[in-house]
């Protein structure tokens, strides 16, 4: 009989993971409940892609309703709003209570624009993926194209974003004239990128005509547009926000160890410094002392250590050492049927190939949460 509960909460990349692995081999003494307020979790990989054109609503998402389903997993839908760690029971918006025996946080993040003035009544939020969604099905339903877009934040989500954007205008209106685009990039353009790839994305914007305001931090954004630090006017119609970001605000009520953007922290097995019957992955999660930037790369290659540390806890056997990789590939979308790719400090390429690789990685990732029983 099953008696050990995992309970997981939240449907990013790595539960999706989770759920299919123990679908294709339950873990005997196990039973797993999903938690999440969502049954439709977006696939941040394909989100440029979606903008663009290149993928349908449906093809970006997984259907976790579905996904659980087919793998044997309970599905909960609600949301979470604590942890009461002493009980070891998980808090529901609801009022109800959830027991476990072992948590699982993969929560995402939500945008943190407290240090813009204005921006959270004027801007538009690139997390949480679906909120940004509806606003952008509001933006291109227009009757008028937007004359002027900023995108606030020079990084590979922000520069991605804004190529899309060039070409979902173009392909709405490829008469009418387009709107001006521009990236408010901060210090610098995609500065944790190596210097060839920053070269080609620099020639990509220019190539596209999106405009690089860099340096330039953003103060304030109201109705006409935005203020940058020095008090210079930058008229536009909407401003896209892709900067900051936090850890869901309640997980500060639990007692959890946190680093200073609100991620709970963890050993490098994935179990929290605070409580080892609490698991932490994806952007909610830092693995303490390891300074790496968020990156959805990190959350999809979490997916086989922490399914190991599942099942050995379960089976009360010692965790085992997840070790990030140093170096990871990169790829970077230019929104033309082409895309951007390197590794380390010295490789970078660019190329309709590179596209090509993208969409098969991607799709691939997509295909093993899709409609049919598990593999």
């Amino acid at each position: 009989m099953a008696d050990h509960h995992i309970v997981l909460v939240g449907g990013g990349h790595t539960h999706v993971q989770v759920l299919r692995d123990f679908g294709d081999r339950p873990e005997p003494g196990a039973r797993l409940t999903l938690v999440t307020d969502r049954v439709m979790t977006p696939y941040s990989g394909m989100l440029p892609g979606h903008v663009a054109g290149a993928y349908s609503r449906a093809e970006m998402h997984i259907d976790l309703e579905g996904l659980a389903r087919r793998c044997g997993v309970a599905l909960c839908r609600g949301s979470a709003v604590g942890i009461d760690r002493t009980r070891r029971e998980l808090l529901l918006a609801d009022g109800g209570r959830l027991a476990y025996d072992t948590l699982s946080l993969n929560l995402g993040i939500t945008p943190d624009l407290s240090g813009i003035a204005g921006a959270d009544r004027f801007a538009i939020a690139v997390k949480p993926i679906s909120g940004l969604l509806d606003q952008l099905d509001r933006l291109f339903a227009g009757e008028a194209v937007p004359r002027r877009i900023l995108m606030v934040g020079g990084g590979p989500a922000g520069v991605e974003m804004a190529l899309a954007l060039r070409t979902r205008f173009q392909a709405l209106a490829p008469q009418a004239a387009q709107p001006w685009i521009a990236i408010a990039a901060g210090d610098a353009v995609t500065p944790s990128l190596n210097p060839g790839m920053q070269q080609r994305v620099r020639a990509a914007l220019a190539r596209r005509d999106v405009t690089l305001l860099a340096p330039c931090r953003i103060a304030e954004i109201n109705a006409e547009g935005a203020l940058d630090t020095t008090g210079q006017r930058i008229p536009a119609d909407a401003v896209i926000v892709s900067t900051a970001a936090r850890a869901p605000t309640w997980l500060a009520t639990t007692g959890l160890r946190q680093a200073a953007d609100g991620s709970v922290l963890t050993a490098d097995t994935l179990a929290t410094t605070t409580d080892g019957a609490i698991f932490a992955v994806g952007d909610c999660a830092a693995i303490e002392g390891d300074r790496r930037e968020k990156a959805g790369v990190f959350a999809v290659r979490q997916g086989p250590p922490l399914i190991a540390n599942l099942r050995r806890r379960v089976r009360a056997e010692p965790l085992v050492s997840y070790r990030a990789q140093r170096d990871y590939l990169a790829i970077l979308a230019t929104g033309d049927g082409s895309a951007i790719a390197g590794r380390g400090r010295w490789l970078a390429v660019e190329g309709r190939w590179v596209w090509r690789w993208k969409d098969w990685l991607d799709r691939s990732f997509m295909a093993r949460f899709a409609a049919g029983p598990p593999r």
